[in-house]
């Protein structure tokens, strides 16, 4: 009987197809290009003793000890829209995964057909009036096809590691995003605390300014000042006045603009603000060059991507071997319904085929020197992204340095100023002080305080930019982010 010997060609095929992941990947695993990274054994700017130092925490915004700044991290990182689409891009990513890792599996389609077919008998005349003579015919059938694809080179195997890695990297960009738009939060209210700040002082500043033009106005009224002596005073407080507007327009932008970033309406969101100098800045220690590798979300994105390409070129180079296909159909065909699932209506058709490409117009060839070509891209992107991660830690270290020597300098310009100022404001009011002078106390008064506050916004900036140098915010060793 047919059936038995069906039987084991049947099971020979099953064997074929279930061992096919097994002979896979003859080609996986070829040469990788050279990372030739220079990693530095310490940051030049790095406080000393700070080698060991631990990665930023999960939540280092915490540590400038403001309540409003850590409520806007909070909503920011659940409301942001930026972070949304990251998001959105994650579920992309794990999709064409399985789209990519579908070749890997045996494809199995059912079908089943019904057909009634009439044949015309040959005896049959026209004119014999018998026109509906003949002969009807029912066929039946139902079935099974699977075919595959034997993976032997690992062509199919490599495009879904490039699409495994592409995922990843997809990952680690949620978490560069993420890292961003935390810091630009930071760094915008930090930027409308300097604005109030400023505000503050050039409306203090008006105050003396004006303070000063009714003791002028006063000796100009008795004969001991000149017109020109209220003239300059008058246009030093217009100078104070005029210099308002564009310190609000400031304030509101910013306000606006951090209600974007927490996915807010502006016209319904506000800040509360307050002051610069009541943020404190926390102690950061910078640890290890080569921590950094782990530590950066966006140096493991462009790792990932680099490995994704690795595996591209091995499919781009697999594709040059023959493709091994199997099929197989099996099913039941009957002319009459009842008697479709009986064992005499069981059929089958196997078959194996092998295409070896010969000449494409040097297709293949051009497909895998454009794969080398994105693979040599990716390279030097991972080598620029691991230096530039060093330049952006010592550059934020030696801001932030040198922003807080200049801003306790500053402050002591702030002091001596605002003491010469009362020294020259009561000679004024004695009538024992030159008008030059009181002019000129006023204005490096008026400037070594808007100065501190720029100072101020620099240091606090200079911090949020380490953090984001570190990697803050996000822990290598933790879990990375998954779309259900």
């Amino acid at each position: 009987m047919p059936r038995p010997a069906g039987g084991i060609r049947a099971a020979c095929i099953l064997l074929a197809l279930t061992s096919a992941s097994v002979v896979s990947g003859c080609i996986i695993g070829s040469e990788r290009p050279e990372l030739a990274l220079e990693v530095p054994n310490a940051y030049r700017a790095a406080p000393r003793g700070d080698a060991d130092a631990a990665v930023p925490a999960v939540d280092w915004w915490r540590g400038f000890r403001s309540n409003e700044l850590t409520a806007l991290m909070d909503a920011a990182q659940l409301y942001n829209l930026d972070i949304a689409v990251a998001m959105a891009q994650i579920v992309q990513a794990d999709a064409q995964v399985g789209v990519s890792g579908a070749p890997l599996l045996p494809t199995i389609t059912g079908d089943a057909s019904a057909e009634r077919q009439k044949q015309s008998s040959a005896n049959t005349s026209i004119g014999s009036g018998n026109g509906f003579g003949g002969t009807t015919f029912n066929t039946f059938q139902t079935g099974l096809t699977a075919s595959y694809m034997l993976d032997f080179w690992g062509k199919n195997r490599a495009i879904l590691y490039a699409a495994e890695e592409n995922a990843t990297a997809s990952r680690y960009n949620r978490e560069v995003v993420t890292l961003t738009a935390i810091v630009t939060v930071a760094n915008t209210y930090f930027q409308v605390l300097a604005a109030q700040d400023q505000l503050r002082v050039t409306r203090r500043n008006l105050e003396a300014a004006e303070r000063i033009l009714n003791l002028i106005k006063k000796q100009f009224a008795g004969g001991t000042a000149s017109q020109l002596d209220v003239s300059q005073q008058e246009a030093l407080a217009g100078t104070q006045r005029a210099a308002i507007p564009p310190l609000e327009v400031t304030l509101g932008q910013n306000i606006a603009a951090l209600a974007v970033l927490v996915g807010r309406a502006p016209a319904n969101f506000s800040v509360h603000g307050g002051s610069t100098s009541n943020i404190v800045v926390p102690r950061i220690t910078p640890g290890l060059p080569s921590e950094l590798l782990y530590q950066r979300p966006d140096i493991r994105q462009t790792e990932a991507t680099l490995a994704s390409s690795n595996f591209s070129v091995e499919a781009a180079r697999a594709a040059f071997f023959p493709q091994i296909q199997l099929t197989g159909t099996t099913g039941l065909q009957s002319a009459a319904l009842a008697s479709l699932f009986t064992p005499g209506a069981w059929f089958y058709t196997m078959a194996a085929s092998l295409t070896q490409p010969i000449f494409d117009g040097f297709l293949l060839e051009s497909q895998l020197k454009q794969a080398k070509g994105v693979q040599l891209q990716n390279l030097q992107a991972y080598r620029k992204a691991v230096l530039s991660a060093f330049a952006d830690v010592e550059k934020a270290l030696i801001a932030l340095q040198k922003f807080t020597q200049q801003e306790r300098l500053q402050l002591q310009v702030v002091a001596a100023s605002r003491q010469a100022f009362d020294v020259a404001e009561k000679q004024l009011i004695g009538g024992t002080v030159n008008l030059i002078t009181v002019l000129q106390t006023e204005q490096t008064l008026f400037t070594a305080e808007n100065n501190l506050v720029t100072v101020r916004l620099s240091k606090l900036q200079a911090a949020s930019s380490l953090f984001q140098a570190l990697g803050g915010g996000w822990t290598p060793g933790g879990t990375l982010a998954s779309v259900d």
